[in-house]
């Protein structure tokens, strides 16, 4: 498995679209360290762009990349290869690559500006963790769907409408069931939904370490009532790490019965 991961986290770290991503992000930390002397606000404001641009270029690069070596595929798959080495391979360098590319392309603004003078060190550190978190489940998420719909069209499809429901669709089903129902009580209902939602809890999570009561919104008040600050975070990176975790598996099991 560590070959294929090896073939492809280096196959795509010089792909032109892995330079254009990681000169986005470069270009975005320098502007915003410019225009914003406190690196507080510019986390806030990297945190908005990353919670909604780091899922879908995970969706895309997944999907793209999964069915774009297909024929390299079906090559490993006449060799002496275990089938869910291969496939897991291609997963982790697909992730692995734009994480680099996003920690590199945040981290160096960062570090040429101060950060390790700043307060703000751990929070930033802690974007870019949260960052890494949702480029393993959105591409592990793009996998999945890839392995289950051998028309490219149908896969790229449903893959993007899987985004575009948690990113966007789901915040505003959640909210509306807020309303519908606020004569009842929906705390727990609140914990739950926001753990099924990885964007949702990405955000909560960021506004916890924050501690900017403001922005919380009800669902992070709600987390911040039942387990407090350090217990939130913990269980939001519990959530983030199960998130992780089901999807892979599942892709291991796909792949072991996998056939073109």
């Amino acid at each position: 498995m560590f070959k294929i991961l090896k073939y492809s986290f280096f196959d795509l770290i010089r792909s032109r679209w892995s330079y254009i991503y990681l000169l986005f992000y470069l270009a975005l930390g320098m502007v915003l360290l410019f225009l914003n002397s406190d690196l507080s606000k510019a986390i806030i404001t990297l945190m908005n762009v990353i919670i909604v641009l780091v899922p879908l270029i995970g969706t895309i690069f997944g999907v793209m990349y999964y069915y774009n070596s297909r024929e390299f595929t079906e090559l490993l798959l006449a060799q002496p290869v275990k089938r869910t080495s291969i496939f897991l391979g291609q997963y982790l360098g697909v992730a692995l690559s734009l994480s680099m590319s996003l920690i590199i392309g945040l981290g160096l603004p960062f570090l040429f500006y101060g950060l390790f003078e700043s307060d703000a060190i751990w929070e930033f550190f802690l974007l870019l963790i949260i960052g890494t978190f949702l480029t393993f489940i959105f591409t592990a998420l793009a996998f999945n769907i890839a392995l289950y719909n051998e028309n490219k069209i149908k896969g790229f499809s449903y893959a993007i409408l899987f985004w575009l429901f948690m990113a966007v669709i789901y915040d505003g089903l959640f909210l509306a069931s807020l309303i519908i129902f606020e004569s009842y009580p929906l705390d727990k209902f609140s914990l739950w939904a926001t753990m099924l939602n990885p964007i949702d809890l990405s955000r909560i999570l960021i506004l916890l370490k924050l501690d900017i009561s403001a922005l919380l919104g009800y669902t992070g008040a709600v987390f911040q009532k039942f387990f407090g600050t350090n217990t939130g975070v913990l269980f939001s990176f519990l959530g983030l790490a199960i998130w992780v975790l089901f999807p892979i598996l599942n892709i291991y099991r796909k792949s072991k019965k996998k056939d073109f």
